[in-house]
């Protein structure tokens, strides 16, 4: 056996980092998670069986990659830091369902990956994100293939409700939206710092995300569906109408938008955090529509 006392504990952690003459790498966001209760939960809420294929991304030092191993049929580890292989790939040793990749998940070609090494079978993802680029990786994991079933990752606690908010509330804004028209959003766990080696200067959080079907909406123009939400939210402090017609322009004027606010049964005053998915949804095809019969006119 390699690890006789508690796995993962922060003195092992410690040491074992210590025995390859490594430190915490800061700018990649590695914290270890030395709590045995958080990884079995994490487990459980990826609902794993022999015939799962998990893609875990950042398996550090191999603590949850093995848990992983032990409960599903094939795990492919993509690890970004070249100095820690040589722990990542003792503590997993053991495990011949095992795949350790050494790339940046941001730079692989996920859908390529994913088929090269699950084929057509859906795929669970399981990660501990590094706070500084969770954004990015979930926004991949949800737009680039159609191959993943569910994602359960750990992240920095303020970002987890970020993605989990409810129209209405300070935390609501564009990455909720863009979130949820992927995927349904339910909270696992919070996680304290003490739980990491190092220990992290805030609370973390598990959440899962379970890829939808169908979005919740369907709209005419999806990419100006998501201009229209970027533009609500780019200046908090103004109200949609100024903030959107500021930015989008080109796509309607702001006596349009106005109308198309009246005919919806909102004030002007609105603001993008009051609105639902449904609402941005609904005034993204008014303009498509009116940008439509204005194409017709020029036309004529």
């Amino acid at each position: 056996m390699i690890m006789k006392e508690k796995a993962f504990s922060k003195q092992s952690v410690r040491r074992q980092l210590a025995g390859e003459g490594l430190k915490p790498k800061k700018g990649l966001g590695q914290n270890f998670l030395t709590d045995d209760s958080v990884l079995l939960d994490i487990v459980e809420a990826a609902e794993l069986d022999d015939n799962s294929c998990v893609l875990e991304i950042g398996p550090g030092m191999g603590v949850l990659t093995r848990e992983l191993a032990k409960r599903a049929g094939k795990v492919v580890a993509v690890e970004i830091d070249t100095t820690i292989l040589p722990i990542l790939e003792k503590n997993v040793a053991e495990f011949s369902n095992v795949t350790i990749i050494n790339q940046d998940i941001l730079k692989v070609e996920l859908d390529a990956l994913l088929k090269e090494h699950f084929g057509d079978r859906p795929v669970k993802v399981i990660a501990n994100l590094p706070y500084y680029i969770t954004t990015p990786i979930v926004m991949k994991l949800l737009e680039e293939t159609n191959s993943i079933a569910s994602v359960v990752i750990m992240i920095q606690k303020e970002v987890a409700e970020r993605f989990s908010a409810d129209s209405g509330s300070k935390d609501f804004g564009a990455i909720t939206l863009a979130v949820q028209y992927h995927a349904e959003v339910s909270k696992v766990r919070d996680v304290s710092p003490e739980c990491f080696e190092p220990v992290p200067k805030v609370w973390s959080s598990v959440i899962k995300l379970s890829l939808r079907g169908e979005p919740p909406v369907k709209v005419l123009d999806e990419a100006l569906f998501f201009r229209l939400i970027k533009a609500a939210f780019a200046q908090r402090r103004k109200t949609f109408l100024n903030s959107v017609s500021a930015t989008m322009g080109q796509d309607v004027t702001k006596e349009e938008l106005r109308d198309i606010l009246v005919q919806l049964g909102l004030g002007e005053s609105v603001r993008g955090e009051s609105l639902s998915i449904e609402q941005f949804a609904q005034i993204a095809d008014e303009i498509v529509q009116k940008k439509s019969k204005k194409d017709e006119k020029k036309k004529c």
